[in-house]
């Protein structure tokens, strides 16, 4: 590629439109982010709800670990705790700063065990059956759970899985035109040039090549620095909040990177091929009344 070429592909008018293409990108980015981490994120949420298994206070520790083992080998049981009467005792001591031992005169907690669900099983439906299952082992007194904290969880993470989608059906909408937009007015720039090759007889497949090859370099360019700044973002978000890893994960954000790409690609290339189309079938005439 001479130099003169290179000059008159990567401009200032093509850093322009890197720069615009690129914010569109950004934004499309994040909400896929959203839509994708969404399921992520239910999951993480629906399996840090405790589910506590109060067993009787004269049970003996053997008898729980086996119990324990037992629930540790259930399809819906995800990691278990066993919390003794002293632990439960010491917590609360932390957390209130008084001890009830001192005017109750004895350990007012029983031992138990607490449990995290699959995601699957983290249902009205599926808790009745796992609490009826539990509670007919003789060593179980008591099931303890937040059932309204669980509902509102699954209803929220519903309704936001709905929202998220149809916000990302208009935001792609919006990024579409956007990026139209600008391929739209950098080709526009050019449509006596574009007619000065019809009338020297450069045939439609050559005038197009090197307004697709420069929108191909636009749209590459702009997703690659898209995905600089989502993964900027993610590596920041994930280093203040090291919990978020279980929602920001490899794979969603290279499924990010990966989509932001092509569609970067993808779009200004579409574009382009339709609006040099456009000029294509113009006549000279019809340049001037634009």
């Amino acid at each position: 590629m001479s130099t003169k070429h290179r000059v008159r592909l990567f401009d200032m008018q093509f850093i322009t439109a890197c720069i615009s293409t690129a914010m569109v990108l950004i934004l499309l980015g994040l909400m896929l982010f959203l839509v994708l981490s969404a399921h992520r994120l239910s999951v993480y949420v629906r399996e840090n709800l405790n589910f506590t298994v109060l067993l009787n206070n004269d049970a003996p520790e053997s008898a729980i670990l086996a119990l324990q083992k037992r629930l540790d080998s259930e399809a819906f049981v995800k990691a278990s705790a066993y919390i003794s009467k002293e632990e439960a005792l010491k917590e609360e001591v932390e957390t209130m700063g008084s001890d009830p031992v001192e005017f109750l005169g004895y350990n007012p907690f029983s031992p138990s065990i607490e449990l995290k669900l699959h995601a699957a099983y983290a249902n009205a439906d599926s808790v009745a059956w796992i609490k009826e299952r539990i509670l007919a082992d003789k060593l179980v007194t008591d099931i303890d759970y937040r059932q309204g904290l669980m509902d509102s969880v699954n209803r929220n993470i519903s309704k936001l899985s709905i929202g998220l989608l149809a916000v990302a059906a208009l935001l792609t909408l919006i990024s579409f035109a956007l990026i139209n937009n600008t391929v739209r007015l950098t080709i526009y720039s050019k449509r006596f040039l574009i007619h000065t090759m019809k009338l020297v007889g450069a045939g439609w497949g050559f005038i197009r090549r090197p307004f697709l090859r420069r929108n191909f370099w636009v749209g590459l360019s702009s997703g690659v620095l898209a995905d600089a700044v989502l993964v900027a973002a993610a590596y920041t978000l994930v280093s203040y909040e090291p919990g978020l890893l279980a929602v920001i994960t490899t794979d969603i954000l290279l499924w990010v990177m990966l989509s932001t790409l092509l569609f970067g690609v993808l779009i200004t290339c579409m574009c382009a091929y339709i609006s040099i189309n456009k000029y294509l079938r113009l006549s000279a005439g019809d340049l001037y009344y634009m």
